[in-house]
């Protein structure tokens, strides 16, 4: 939450000086670092809903309709299926030591094996996901301005991107109301033409079993196009980091609130997944509904599916109830997309330039990048776009899987995540390593290197490559990548309770109190550091590493650093 300004004088008695919007904690949301105890003060309830708030997006109809348009009904519903159970079976694990440890995406990949530096790429990764999927959603706005207001698709791009800026700015304080208001709006919404299909053309959804869309396999099953099929939807599996950029404000879990803390991180966090999929098959109905009034290329647009759908019911109004619906939808979605991509970018450029001027900046750098991709026209090649991105998210997400599912079991790796610059080596290669190497391999296999089977199924070779190298670069290094030097302050990161300690030390740099798990030892500065403030120094040269306090091989036995189970 602070930006050191002066970056190259050392701090001083004063401490050094800051950036307003950097200090501001309802402005920052703790981006850079641990969500301390006194700022989570939201219960599991309206932590969860504002974390699934953010899925209102109508991406997963355009993908789902685009999926059955081009490989048929049989092939798109095992697609979607397969994705989706990849999808929360990978968000288990990392939605639980997020919200476990209350750290964001960036945090956490940093201690499952990607060290410090490492993660950088993984942010990049990350920041390209909301700024995708942002251009994707404002497209789909812009269709509804266009269609329902006659406002040209380029002026539309501009006003869905604007239109967002507001409620990202006061992060997670406004966000959570908006959503948590608006949730049984959009919910009623998108449920009513499905119900009134059901009652008035009940037929159409045992027709809907023969569409055959544009697949040369007709509406029968194909392997080539399951694969193709879950290859899109898989691009989605990065939308975990957007949820638990809201889980890590989830309260510390204990005995008392211990099933509505479970309920609330399954839900919010994996269970995503479960409206995703039922959504995306709910597209994929529609476009077969519509493709005979639109045509197929018309078919999987968000706005046409709910015009007609709209109409069974409500025909007087129906062009603006889906204008309606869509503008609420794009704007619950697009709002987290702007939010986590600011965290992302926050992470990634403090890193390499030492400087923090404040998330609210990224704001406008992600939102930016998503109106240039717009007035590009990326929603015209969303299955292009989103199969080869599944390749190189998946790949990162499999490598932190891996490493909490497989090397903390084993003891490969720390029972615990370690996120502070201090105590971590800049890169690891368990990690970062294995998401390399699946990453290449499954893009080579995107680009037929190894048949048309291997380019249908690339995302799942890049799964089984990083969940396979993980724990052998683990083993083979015997983790001693992880940690780089064991955490020395006196002060224990537990409390008597057993949950991490809400005492507060003074950073000798900033001279502001933070909380025990967000602080570290400074040798340099001879005293206590933030986390951010170790972050942003340049002129230590992270001696910290070499000295008597470093450590080559992992330390197991850290019963101080590990939260209540």
């Amino acid at each position: 939450m602070t930006e050191i300004v002066d970056k190259e004088a050392p701090a001083t008695a004063a401490g050094r000086t800051y950036n307003d919007w950097a200090q501001n904690d309802t402005l920052e949301d703790y981006s850079l670092r641990y969500a301390p105890k006194s700022f989570r003060r939201w219960t599991p309830y309206v932590v969860a809903t504002t974390a699934l708030g953010g899925i209102a997006y109508l991406a997963d109809f355009a993908i789902g309709g685009s999926i059955a348009i081009s490989n048929g009904f049989s092939s798109a519903m095992v697609a979607i299926l397969a994705a989706a159970v990849t999808i929360f079976l990978t968000g288990i694990p990392i939605s639980y030591y997020s919200a476990k440890y209350s750290i964001d995406m960036d945090l956490l990949t940093r201690g499952a094996g990607f060290g410090y530096l490492g993660s950088t790429l993984t942010s990049v990764i990350y920041a390209s996901f909301t700024f995708i999927f942002f251009a994707l959603e404002g497209s789909i706005m812009a269709q509804a301005l266009d269609l329902g207001l006659h406002i040209p698709l380029a002026v539309g791009y501009l006003i869905c991107s604007l239109i967002i800026l507001p409620l990202v700015i006061y992060g997670m304080t406004a966000l959570s109301k908006m959503q948590v208001w608006t949730q049984p709006v959009w919910l009623v919404l998108m449920v009513a033409p499905f119900v009134s299909i059901a009652i008035q053309e009940p037929g159409k959804f045992s027709q809907f079993t023969h569409f055959a869309g544009n697949s040369p396999t007709g509406s029968s099953i194909s392997m080539l196009g399951v694969g193709a099929g879950a290859g899109v939807a898989l691009s989605l599996i990065a939308q975990i980091g957007e949820q638990v950029d809201y889980l890590r404000f989830m309260p510390d879990k204990t005995p008392q609130n211990a099933k509505k803390w479970w309920g609330a991180v399954l839900s919010a966090g994996p269970g995503w997944v479960v409206l995703g999929a039922a959504k995306q098959m709910g597209g994929a109905f529609l476009a077969f509904y519509i493709a005979g009034s639109v045509g197929l290329a018309k078919a999987n647009e968000p706005i046409q599916q709910y015009v007609h759908g709209f109409k069974t019911f409500a025909a007087p109004v129906a062009l603006g109830l889906a204008t309606f619906f869509v503008i609420l939808s794009q704007v619950k979605i697009n709002s987290t997309n702007a939010y986590s991509g600011s965290l992302s970018w926050s992470n990634f450029f403090s890193r390499l330039t030492h400087r923090h001027p404040g998330r609210v900046v990224y704001i406008f750098l992600n939102v930016g990048i998503a109106l240039a991709l717009m007035e590009g026209g990326v929603f015209g090649f969303l299955n292009t776009v989103l199969g080869f991105y599944s390749n190189v998210a998946i790949a990162w997400i499999g490598a932190v899987v891996a490493d909490l599912v497989i090397n903390k079991p084993l003891k490969l790796s720390p029972s615990y995540i370690e996120f502070k610059r201090a105590h971590l080596y800049n890169f690891n290669p368990v990690g970062f390593g294995s998401m390399l190497i699946a990453s290449a391999v499954s893009i080579a296999a995107y680009f037929e290197a190894f048949g048309d089977y291997g380019k249908a199924y690339s995302p799942f070779i890049a799964l089984f490559l990083a969940m396979v190298l993980s724990p052998l670069f683990a083993y083979l290094t015997k983790g001693k990548y992880y940690i780089a030097r064991l955490d020395d302050l006196e002060e224990p990161l537990l409390g008597p309770d057993g949950l991490p300690s809400a005492v507060e030390l003074t950073c000798t740099v900033c001279k502001t109190d933070f909380e025990r798990p967000d602080v570290a030892n400074c040798p340099f500065h001879s005293g206590a550091i933030c986390s951010l403030c170790c972050s942003l120094e340049k002129d230590c040269h992270d001696s910290c590493k070499s000295g008597p306090g470093a450590t080559g091989p992992v330390d197991l036995a850290m019963p101080a650093v590990r939260a209540a189970d």
